[in-house]
């Protein structure tokens, strides 16, 4: 990997920030290390909050809109902080907003229901705790494991089944492999029919599930470099080469590329946050994040009906950002941006280079030969990305957010990692999985994303129009039978404006300004196309199902409301599925011309194949923001006519 400075032959650099970085932070900067430790002394000083306090999250509390929209380089910034806090022997959550300014909480509120997400430093800690479990070691002994210390332990979130010895408790529910050498991969080594409970606040390991000893799998699984035999013949280099330097500026956290311009945030809970995005001083969007994941397998058997984890809300994906490396994570001439987290213990965590920025050519962007003149013109396209890789456990999920030189808006999730395994008797993988390797299982499952995008396009008063396109009736209107329309319908209320995505109609939606109308008289817009929905096979109704509501549709849209963030509710850990986006919407607020969110829900259906182990190739899903009707005509008409004096004839047939 090359994690240098600038070579000769144009391999990948971190370039320098190309405009000098201000002082003074923006209302919607994230929360600095400097300013994270302030917010730990001010909660260690409060008479309230004292040291057998733990921080679950820690993270910027956004002004109202009104506020950062009037900002000026040189205002006084309101700089206050979300703290939620808990404790190790009592139950709930504190949710405290801090002030920087004012060197003190503001606010508390104590939510007694609530349980703190699972926190990454107690990962250890709950393996260690199974790792000591006297019934734990007579298990394994029973499978012929002696060495405790080969013994892996993945800690998943327990969910909320209604088991009476689990309720009120804040749990653990973990699954075992065996690593049988140093550095190889122990995910092809499953511990089948073998779970533990763990109470993570006390260490105690409640009970251990010997479901059935299935034989441990012993073929070797392995992916890193050194334990392939015969590696294949690399490729050529392929450089990204930029002698003239990059086309974006960056300003501390504020981006302009081309005739886009958006500020980048960060945080524990939702990790990559876009803020503020325009395009030629146009708003589109106020706030766009990814703020929900669930990932349901579809298998009843053993212990494996629990596996429903909601990686962010029970997780936090910022926290398991990964430092990202120059020339192999990110290729060309990259900037970085480091994030920087609270610990539980109030201290502050660096990430270095967990954001990265950088452009891309796109292809051809558009072309048209006049055949009568014998004339051509045509024109490149770029994307600018901004990105980061998140690694819960087994997975590894590649944010990458794109905008498009068309005016377009992209949202890229890459899945790749190992898939999660289980043992089975070989050649007997069942009905709900598929057998990757002798007598190894990876069970169907799917990865359900949510996106919330707080719109505001050309102006905060928005509405929702659906898109529907349908065979006109053959008959004296169509005699042909070639006719075919697009329906427009409004949204006009919330419980109104819950729909799926439809691709027998081709349904999308456009995203309405109020305020403005293009050269042809109709509002300018965006449309969102759901380009890979998910059909959700979780019951409705069943523990996993009513903690998962909002993936009964694609399509949600809601009042603005600053406090409604989470489509599966603030505190997902052991939740009952209350108080996310299907109890938003219930107050039907009226949706035409209002300041709009619209949640998008989007995923990947994983039907599991030996390729994909053992490490899986990347898989994709996402969805587009296009524009419809914001631009007059096509936005890149004018770029500049140029031909890249790099290329050259492969002369390949030599």
């Amino acid at each position: 990997m090359n994690t240098g400075k600038t070579t000769d032959d144009g391999a990948a650099c971190h370039c320098g920030n190309p405009d000098k970085v201000s002082g003074a932070p923006h209302p919607l900067d994230p929360l600095s290390r400097e300013e994270l430790l302030e917010v730990f002394r001010i909660v260690r000083a409060d008479a309230n909050f004292g040291a057998g306090f733990c921080f679950e999250t820690v993270e910027l509390y956004e002004p109202a809109k009104e506020i950062v929209r009037s900002f000026r380089q040189g205002d006084p910034v309101p700089r206050q902080a979300r703290a939620n806090l808990f404790q190790i022997e009592r139950d709930g959550v504190w949710r405290l907003i801090v002030s920087l300014d004012e060197k003190k909480v503001l606010k508390s509120d104590y939510i007694a229901s609530a349980k703190p997400m699972i926190q990454l430093e107690q990962f250890t800690t709950i393996e260690e705790a199974v790792r000591r479990s006297p019934d734990f070691i007579a298990a394994c002994k029973r499978r012929g494991i002696d060495d405790m210390e080969s013994v892996c332990i993945d800690p998943w979130s327990a969910g909320n089944f209604d088991i009476p010895d689990e309720e009120g408790r804040y749990l653990a529910h973990v699954f075992a492999w065996l690593r049988l050498g140093e550095n190889e991969n122990f995910y092809a080594h499953p511990i089948g029919g073998l779970n533990a409970i763990v109470d993570i606040k006390t260490g105690e390991v409640l009970r251990v599930d010997d479901h059935e000893i299935i034989p441990i799998p012993k073929k070797g699984g392995n992916y890193e470099a050194q334990f392939i035999d015969k590696p294949r013949q690399p490729y050529k280099p392929l450089n990204v080469v930029q002698p003239e330097g990059v086309s974006f500026k960056l300003n501390g956290h504020q981006v302009s590329w081309d005739k886009w311009a958006f500020r980048i945030g960060f945080n524990s809970r939702e990790g990559l946050t876009l803020h503020d995005i325009s395009y030629d001083g146009r708003p589109v969007m106020y706030r766009a994040s990814l703020v929900e994941m669930v990932v349901p397998y579809g298998t009843p058997d053993l212990g494996h009906f629990r596996k429903n984890v909601f990686d962010i809300g029970e997780y936090g994906i910022g926290k398991l950002a990964n430092s990202l490396k120059l020339g192999c994570d990110c290729l060309g001439a990259i900037q970085y941006l480091d994030a920087n987290l609270a610990t539980m213990n109030g201290d502050v965590v660096t990430i270095e280079n967990a954001v990265c920025i950088h452009e891309e050519d796109a292809g051809l962007l558009w072309k048209h030969w006049d055949f009568r003149t014998d004339r051509v013109e045509s024109r490149r396209a770029r994307r600018f990305v901004v990105s980061c890789i998140c690694t819960v456990a087994n997975y590894e999920y590649g944010i990458f957010w794109y905008f498009h030189t068309d005016g377009s808006i992209e949202l890229e999730l890459k899945a790749t990692g190992v898939i999660n395994t289980t043992a089975c008797h070989p050649g007997k993988p069942g009905r709900y999985g598929k057998e990757v390797s002798p007598g190894v299982l990876g069970h169907i499952h799917q990865h359900i994303f949510c996106a919330r995008l707080d719109m505001s396009v050309d102006g905060d008063r928005n509405r929702v129009v659906e898109l529907n396109t349908y065979a006109a009736p053959e008959g004296p209107d169509n005699p042909y039978g070639n006719a075919f329309y697009e329906e427009e319908t409004v949204l006009r209320s919330e419980l109104a404006a819950g729909r799926r995505a439809n691709l027998e109609t081709h349904r999308a939606w456009r995203i309405a300004s109020a305020e403005r109308k293009n050269h042809v008289g109709l509002p300018t817009a965006y449309k969102l196309e759901p380009t890979h929905p998910v059909t959700p096979f979780v019951a409705a109704n069943s523990p996993s199902g009513r903690r998962s509501a909002f993936t009964s549709n694609q399509l949600w849209v809601t009042a603005f409301d600053p406090e409604e963030r989470y489509p599966a509710g603030e505190y997902m850990n052991h939740s009952d599925g209350s108080g996310g986006v299907a109890d938003f919407v219930k107050k039907d607020r009226p949706l035409v011309d209002q300041d709009l969110v619209v949640w998008h829900t989007f995923g990947l259906h994983h039907q599991v194949r030996p390729e994909d182990f053992p490490v899986q190739p990347c898989i994709f899903t996402g969805f587009k923001l296009m524009p419809s009707g914001f631009f007059d005509h096509n936005p890149g008409i004018d770029l500049v006519s140029e031909t890249n004096a790099a290329s050259c004839h492969a002369k390949a047939d030599r």
